[in-house]
């Protein structure tokens, strides 16, 4: 099924408009991949007939599906690895300093497609954070209803277990169920899934001291890159950190976020309000790369 520049430039449009992601000429091939099962679903004889069905009044269900089509859900356990051993190795050390009266750290996975980052994130506080009598409280959002649904099952392949995820935690931290593989009650009771449009307002949340927004933000234009930031930031604490994707940067984009070279990472951190230019600061601390070692 081949799709047709106006077609092509409609579906552009919506998925702009309804989830603020830019398709550019050239992926039409990635639309019509992804439109094509949804096509032959509906019965339609070709994808040109499916996008025309798209623009009438009983098409509505159908541009919802596919705005859900045509968001990446890519995925791993401990995706990329270096997050995660700077997590372990500098940030939460930091984090249970600062939160030493509160007794509590919240979290923000963002994006979360079906929850490995999410529960990657939780596996490591488990360990790290609830052992020293710490709560902990994980946020995992996504734009696609069939993702949070996924996030909040906990339930995967043996092919999606097997992207990442260390033998000792998976027999820690879950159990058989049929031909997958069910996420603890423990770990499950830490994670709060719930459908959000990062393109739009916030609704009310929880102010973050970590806020994972990696591979997400090269989906945008750097309008919506700005405003995404920028409301990240109103949510969470002054000592917080951001984790982005490898791609990703602040610079040029929001300089209200001071940046924080860590080996080949950056962390990002919410800059003090210019009126408070005179007032004490925290103190920034002095971070390098774990060893092997050091990391998980």
């Amino acid at each position: 099924m081949n799709l047709s520049p106006r077609s092509f430039a409609y579906v552009s449009e919506l998925v702009r408009r309804e989830a603020a992601i830019v398709l550019e000429t050239g992926k039409e091939y990635l639309v019509e991949a992804r439109l094509q099962p949804l096509a032959r679903a509906g019965g339609f004889a070709n994808l040109d007939a499916y996008v025309a069905h798209l623009q009438t009044p009983g098409g509505f269900t159908g541009r919802a599906a596919v705005v859900e089509a045509l968001t990446t859900n890519e995925t791993s356990w401990f995706r990329d690895r270096e997050p995660f051993d700077v997590l372990v190795a500098q940030v939460i050390p930091d984090l249970l300093a600062r939160n030493a009266a509160r007794r509590k750290i919240t979290v923000w996975s963002a994006a979360c497609s079906s929850g490995q980052e999410a529960y990657t994130i939780a596996m490591l506080l488990q360990e790290h954070v609830v052992s020293r009598g710490f709560q902990v409280e994980i946020v995992a959002t996504d734009i696609a209803p069939s993702m949070v649904q996924r996030t909040k099952e906990g339930r995967y392949s043996q092919l999606e277990i097997g992207r990442g995820l260390p033998a000792p935690l998976m027999v820690k931290h879950f159990q058989r169920a049929g031909t997958q593989w069910q996420v603890s009650d423990q770990l499950r009771s830490m994670v709060r899934a719930q459908t959000m449009n990062l393109a739009t307002a916030f609704p009310p949340m929880p102010v973050f001291d970590l806020v994972f927004l990696r591979n997400v933000l090269i989906y945008f234009d750097q309008p919506t890159k700005r405003s995404v930031l920028q409301r990240v930031r109103q949510v969470m604490s002054p000592d917080g950190y951001l984790f982005l994707g490898g791609a990703e940067t602040t610079l040029g984009v929001d300089e209200t976020w001071h940046r924080q070279p860590v080996g080949r990472l950056t962390l990002n951190r919410p800059r003090p309000p210019a009126s408070s230019a005179g007032a004490p600061t925290r103190p920034a601390p002095a971070f390098s790369m774990p060893t092997r070692q050091e990391a998980i």
